[in-house]
């Protein structure tokens, strides 16, 4: 069965990019957000992309869009760790009936594919309604009512060679039973396992994924910029992948104090252990502020996967060895984007509270560092993909 791929709340498109890179082909998308849905559109110029909150879309518009093009795969990641309700008067706001669940379960419903595949975060799984009901039971359930043989598991990142440590849930239903839906474990990380005797490759390193990009400070660097070395390893000229140039590996705007802050960090340093006067000032203020975020600005240690990449890890991160925070393309390249991917929208904007109070709707859009953080890993959806593809027969 050729895969026909249609990611719903598609974000930058990584779960639908690891199915195309498996070979799938590419239907198209629905993405509320105008910057996400500039990205999937100039790295997928084929696809259908609906740039358009998916509960504003009718059944007949989803079928006019996609109907003909027959996509039998539905991808999506609805939001339901907050539970983003359409209908605030719906009652239990923790039921995923209740929340943007029910639309991915709507688009399934009219388009009847093979399989749909859920993911989200894995914290999903111990929810529970008011009424004391497992949230993931209830899509287990709804999924069962429209024909599906459905399977949830929590997978590492790390299991299939994405250099960062990000455990996800991922639901797969199937018209057909499959024994084992998931993906088999092919990389361990080296410390905690004997590789030698295990069978299982190395997992990539914080360091090995990045050590080939461009040497910057803070304040320097460019949306487009030629490379400076040559790949270092495998994992390197595989995101390389024949790109000639470099795109979003620009370094953040530091202040010199932020600088001086992070120079006195060593390898699993956040900013509550810097000396005193180089913490946070209060907002307006000379004064050190008395509150310091663990985990903000944390230098990461070059030997190890990454901690997991969040949609603000411009301010979650330090470089091992540079005296500032990620650039938009090392995320990229930690979550396993392929160098010739490119992020549309700003690199980063202040908080969407802040500009939504300040009335700047025209920058409350997902930034690139949003919608990198936000993907799934392509490396581990295209396992996902090739596995499935592998063993499942229409």
């Amino acid at each position: 069965m050729k895969f026909k791929i249609l990611d719903t709340f598609a974000g930058a498109g990584g779960f639908s990019l690891g199915f195309q890179l498996a070979g799938a082909e590419l239907v198209g998308a629905i993405e509320r957000d105008s910057w996400a849905s500039e990205t999937f559109k100039f790295n997928h110029p084929d696809a259908i992309v609906l740039h358009r909150d998916i509960t504003s879309l009718t059944d007949e518009e989803i079928l006019e869009s996609f109907g003909t093009r027959k996509p039998n795969v539905i991808l999506g990641g609805p939001p339901c760790q907050g539970f983003s309700i359409c209908n605030k008067n719906s009652g239990d706001p923790k039921d995923p009936r209740n929340s943007l669940f029910e639309e991915f379960i709507r688009v399934g419903r009219i388009l009847k594919p093979e399989i749909m595949i859920m993911e989200n975060v894995p914290n999903l799984i111990k929810a529970k309604t008011e009424s004391k009901e497992l949230v993931i039971d209830i899509i287990v359930s709804e999924l069962k009512k429209l024909g599906y043989f459905t399977n949830y598991k929590i997978l590492e990142a790390t299991d299939y060679g994405v250099p960062q440590i990000r455990k996800r849930l991922v639901v797969i239903a199937t018209k057909k039973e499959i024994n084992d839906p998931f993906p088999p474990k092919t990389h361990a990380v080296e410390e905690n396992e004997d590789l030698f005797n295990s069978g299982y490759l190395k997992c990539p390193t914080l360091w090995e994924a990045i050590s080939d990009l461009p040497e910057i400070e803070a304040r320097e660097g460019a949306e487009v910029q030629a490379y400076t070395k040559e790949a270092q390893n495998s994992y390197q000229a595989t995101l390389r992948d024949g790109a000639k140039e470099l795109y979003n590996h620009k370094a953040m705007n530091h202040s010199q104090r932020l600088v001086e802050r992070f120079k006195s960090m060593e390898w699993g340093h956040s900013t509550s252990d810097v000396p005193d006067h180089l913490k946070p000032l209060k907002r307006n203020s000379t004064e050190i502020s008395d509150k310091v975020y663990d985990q903000n600005n944390r230098r990461m240690y070059p030997h190890k996967p990454c901690h997991t990449v969040p949609a603000s890890f411009y301010a979650n991160f330090v470089h091992p060895f540079k005296n500032r925070n990620f650039t938009a393309r090392e995320g990229a390249r930690i979550q396993s984007f392929p160098d010739w991917y490119v992020f549309k929208g700003k690199p980063t904007v202040v908080s969407h509270k802040l500009l939504n109070r300040e009335g700047r709707t025209e920058d409350t859009h997902l930034c690139q560092y949003n919608q990198i953080g936000n993907a799934v890993p392509p490396i581990m959806a295209k396992a996902i993909a090739e596995h499935l593809m592998k063993n499942y027969q229409e």
